[in-house]
């Protein structure tokens, strides 16, 4: 078995034993982490042999034997290898950190940031939660829906085992307006954009090194099945750069430069919001700015540039420029119709 899957499993043991007041069983121990892994199987034996090795590492893990049998959990000394000190500007920033990331709302991932934020809470002298507390109430995040995942957590779970495991994933995905299709995918990693969790993977059945690979939205995820069949990772994939190409979830390696004229309130929202770390302005004799930025898709542009309304236009390439126009003239329709 690969060291990476070792140290998942090791981990995973630690936060089962943590949340487990009166111990657990190897038994228990081993149901739990192929439940919460998502593995397909696991025997008793490793379950004790990572027991030991997170023993002969250092934690504090004991024994017992009680009624249903014997039991390990962990032992007092074990609290010094998690102590945070932390000040209130930390806290502070760790609790902005917490909100943004609410989307992730019932699964794995928010488990372990509350695990940790509550870790903190009960850690912290009162006189710094307590000096927290009085400036946390100056301020306030909102504009991220109350969208959660929880009903993806098995589908997250067995993504991230065919992640680290390099598996073939069949899925059945429904795009809007279409039917749902099978698809089988070969996932590299998720990514959160506004408030959306994606499943970063190429598509099986495309060959070509520049098209295979697709943001796909898990939200139109139905069903998910990490085949017994593993794919060889391509090593010249970069998901930083392949989510940074472009303006939204559409990036890829084939962006597009889209020039865009903008009016002088236009632009001075722009230089605000930027849409892109790359994007560039240039003044014009009128106040405004020529605005070029990269993109992937017109639909990328389409609702940023609407935003502005005739403050606004896209200059080219031609496709985004009709993509827009298109997209005017029918607004246009229908609002020239009689109610």
């Amino acid at each position: 078995m690969a060291r990476n899957e070792q140290l998942i499993r090791q981990h995973k043991l630690i936060q089962l034993l943590e949340f487990s007041r009166f111990g657990r069983t190897l038994e228990e121990l081993r149901a739990d982490l192929v439940a919460d892994l998502g593995l397909t199987k696991l025997h008793e034996r490793t379950v004790r042999r990572d027991v030991e090795a997170l023993q002969a590492a250092g934690f504090d893990i004991q024994s017992d034997t009680v009624e249903r049998g014997k039991v390990f959990k962990l032992g007092q000394n074990t609290a010094g290898v998690h102590e945070v000190g932390i000040s209130a500007s930390e806290m502070i920033a760790l609790s902005i950190g917490r909100e943004l990331l609410y989307p992730l709302l019932g699964t794995q991932y928010w488990r372990g940031i509350e695990s940790f934020w509550n870790k903190v809470q009960e850690t912290v002298p009162d006189g710094v939660f307590d000096h927290y507390a009085r400036y946390r109430k100056t301020l306030h995040v909102f504009g991220t829906p109350s969208k959660t995942y929880e009903h993806h957590e098995g589908m997250l779970k067995t993504i991230n085992r065919a992640i680290l495991e390099h598996r073939i994933v069949e899925v059945e995905y429904e795009s809007v307006g279409k039917p749902v299709t099978t698809r089988r995918i070969e996932p590299y990693g998720l990514a959160v954009y506004q408030s959306s969790i994606y499943v970063v993977a190429a598509a099986h059945e495309i060959k070509s090194s520049t098209e295979r690979l697709r943001n796909w939205k898990l939200d139109r995820f139905r069903h998910a099945t990490a085949l017994d069949e593993y794919f060889k990772p391509d090593d010249s994939i970069d998901l930083s750069k392949h989510l940074g190409k472009s303006i939204g979830i559409f990036s890829g390696d084939d962006a597009t430069i889209v020039k865009i004229r903008l009016g002088q309130r236009a632009a001075a929202w722009v230089r605000e919001d930027p849409w892109h770390p790359e994007q560039k302005l240039t003044p014009t004799d009128d106040g405004g700015s020529i605005m070029t930025i990269p993109a992937s898709h017109p639909r990328e542009v389409l609702p940023k540039v609407l935003s502005l309304g005739y403050d606004a236009e896209v200059l080219e390439p031609e496709s985004f420029r009709e993509a827009v126009a298109e997209a005017v003239t029918k607004m246009a329709a229908n609002y020239n119709s009689v109610v």
